[in-house]
């Protein structure tokens, strides 16, 4: 039961904080799930079913108190091109998938890989993110007339859009230099509500976009045939989708250890987000993961237990069963205005600020990462194509670091103490420092400090062996740790391993 302890007593809850921090986060949840939906094309309801339904799950069972999760930009911008060719129900039923992809990543404990991403495989993707968003809000200045035809606003409906738009970004950016106790996109909403009722203008609101029915999210199975060819089309879409959530899940978490000075649990947090997001897909939410924004307003709010959470989640769900009305009235942009500046907010600039101090390397990781991002909007390719790329980057300069110091003892025997891992990277290099003509009748090479990685390295030693034995000279391996001698193995046919001289080292810590 533990793991469903809303609270923990050990510690002293300010619930005027954390009742505060709640409301305040619900708030600032609303727009940025009413946006994302409408991106989408969905329902502006299937985005408020999702903040209320991943806020509500990962709050009580997620992997540590003050974090925040709704439906995010970041997962449901990877299944535009899914709702577009193949309609909700598959979103749905991607969601619910998705979900059970994260349910297994904590149940086996593989959170902990989220550490393998490079900082500038992270700038790339947040920032190709940020590209991706402040592009979508440009199409809310298009219309659709009676014929479905797609048209440029234009005249005095434009001008009214892009005024109101202005006036929302300039709220945003200037209301938190007033005061921060009232969310900054929360108070410019009410404030171009207002401007548009007071003054009577005609202007675009989120009625036009779709009606919300503020009902209770009921169960509902996707009405999808169950089938292979089905499978196929959602399995990528839903494995795309469980990894941005977790990636973000689990940097926010770190983002939170760190803003705390507390250790949260990344496999726990990866098992609440997948109870979270099949729950979503089984009762109309378009899923999500943790957000980042929303957590940081929730600490600076001062939360640091899981009641502001529930408090915001069932917040968030009183608006959907009273406050329809309203939220249909909201005018498009409003929202269209903080989006904007949640992508300004997204976008890293210290990427730019950094850039003359960066390594060329990683400058191209991080601009490739974020041109995937924005060109073919798979936010999990890119990840994927910048951790390889920068993989390889590592395994190139580790490659130029073998090192091969040479001397001849007493005895007329040639030592060769190898500096650096012999690897498929490094093994042509390795190769090219023996001279097995000139070199004397015994050899030996010394692997201190080195070790012997893969194939190709043992596949290095077999060549090289095979080189001394053709000239009748005798070659020798030392200091060879233990699992080194067990890749080995299979080639004590043509490589003499001196082991007696060997210690044993432990290279790998005995569990």
């Amino acid at each position: 039961m533990s793991s469903l302890a809303l609270f923990d007593f050990s510690k002293k809850i300010n619930f005027k904080n954390e009742i505060l921090a709640g409301l305040t986060v619900a708030m600032t949840m609303i727009p940025e799930s009413l946006s994302f939906a409408i991106l989408a094309g969905l329902s502006p309801l299937t985005g408020l079913y999702a903040a209320f339904l991943m806020g509500l799950v990962t709050a009580v069972l997620g992997g540590r108190p003050g974090m925040v999760s709704g439906g995010a930009g970041a997962t449901i911008v990877v299944l535009i091109a899914l709702i577009k060719s193949h309609g909700i129900e598959y979103l749905f039923a991607t969601v619910i998938l998705a979900g059970v992809l994260q349910l297994f990543v904590g149940i086996f404990k593989l959170g902990k890989f989220v550490r393998l991403i490079p900082q500038p495989v992270m700038y790339g993707f947040l920032n190709g993110l940020a590209v991706i968003i402040f592009m979508a809000q440009i199409e809310q200045f298009k219309i659709t007339d009676a014929n479905g035809m797609v048209s440029w606003l234009q005249g005095s409906s434009l001008y009214i859009m892009a005024g109101l738009t202005v006036l929302t970004i300039a709220v945003v950016y200037f209301f938190p230099k007033i005061t921060k106790a009232i969310p900054a996109s929360l108070v410019a909403i009410l404030v171009v509500f207002g401007v548009v009722a007071g003054f009577g203008i005609n202007t675009k609101t989120v009625a036009d976009i779709a009606s919300i029915s503020g009902s209770l999210p009921s169960f509902h199975i996707p009405r999808i045939p169950f089938s292979l060819e089905t499978l196929q089309v959602i399995f990528p879409y839903a494995l795309i989708m469980a990894g941005v959530g977790l990636i973000e899940s689990l940097l926010t978490l770190s983002m939170v250890d760190e803003i705390t000075n507390s250790k949260g649990s990344s496999n726990k947090e990866s098992v609440a987000q997948g109870i979270a997001n099949i729950t979503n897909g089984f009762f109309g939410g378009m899923g999500g993961c943790a957000m980042v924004a929303q957590t940081l307003v929730n600490l600076n709010a001062g939360s640091r237990a899981r009641l502001s959470g529930i408090i915001a989640s069932i917040t968030i769900l009183i608006i959907i069963l009273v406050g329809a009305p309203f939220i249909e009235k909201i005018p498009m942009a409003a929202l269209v205005g903080v989006m904007m500046m949640v992508a300004i907010s997204t976008f890293q600039w210290v990427s730019i600020r950094i850039v003359n101090k960066m390594p060329k390397s990683d400058i191209f990781v991080g601009i490739m990462v974020a041109l995937i991002t924005i060109v073919l909007h798979n936010l999990a390719l890119a990840v994927l194509v910048g951790v390889i790329i920068s993989a390889l980057v590592f395994a190139w300069d580790n490659a130029k670091r073998i090192r091969a110091r040479k001397h001849v003892d007493e005895n007329g025997v040639k030592h060769y103490e190898i500096l650096g891992p012999l690897f498929f990277g490094s093994a042509t290099t390795f190769l090219d420092k023996f001279d097995p003509e000139n070199d004397p009748d015994e050899v030996i090479i010394d692997f201190k400090e080195s070790r012997i990685v893969d194939m190709s390295a043992i596949d290095a030693l077999d060549k090289l062996s095979k080189k001394y034995a053709q000239q009748n000279k005798k070659l020798h391996l030392k200091y060879l740790s233990e699992d080194c001698r067990k890749m080995l193995k299979n080639a004590e046919a043509v490589i003499e391993v001196n082991i007696q001289e060997d210690p044993t080292y432990k290279v790998m810590p005995q569990k």
